[in-house]
């Protein structure tokens, strides 16, 4: 047995393949047009990390509820840590091994993660 998918609710998808690929080196897995339970369009997005099985599937918010968790979904706690050799091609601390990424809570998109090590 294994957990297949996590879900992170994001403001958009866009941003959040961004995020996820530019700036952590994740691989997107799917990105494939699907449909709300009441027949509104949405995309099913996976990232996860090289070599990983378990990935992200990325939510777009619906709803005010929703919204409200994005950024904010583990309360303030640290959600995700990031452990391994640094990815290709990065700089500066997102590059170092080891990182710890933090990012502050937001009710609109992504805010700009704060690197710490």
């Amino acid at each position: 047995m294994r957990i297949d998918l996590v879900t992170l609710v994001v403001a958009d998808y866009d941003p959040a393949i961004a995020f996820f690929t530019g700036i952590l080196g994740f691989e997107l897995v799917e990105d494939a047009p699907s449909l709300t339970n009441d027949g509104r369009p949405k995309r099913w997005v996976v990232v996860r990390p090289p070599g990983a099985q378990t990935g992200i599937l990325l939510a777009r918010a619906d709803g005010e509820r929703q919204d409200a968790a994005v950024g904010d979904q583990v309360a303030g706690r640290v959600g995700f840590v990031r452990r391994g050799p640094p990815a290709a091609g990065r700089t500066g601390p997102a590059g170092a091994s080891s990182e710890s990424t933090t990012s502050t809570p937001s009710t609109g998109g992504w805010s700009t993660p704060a690197w710490s090590s």
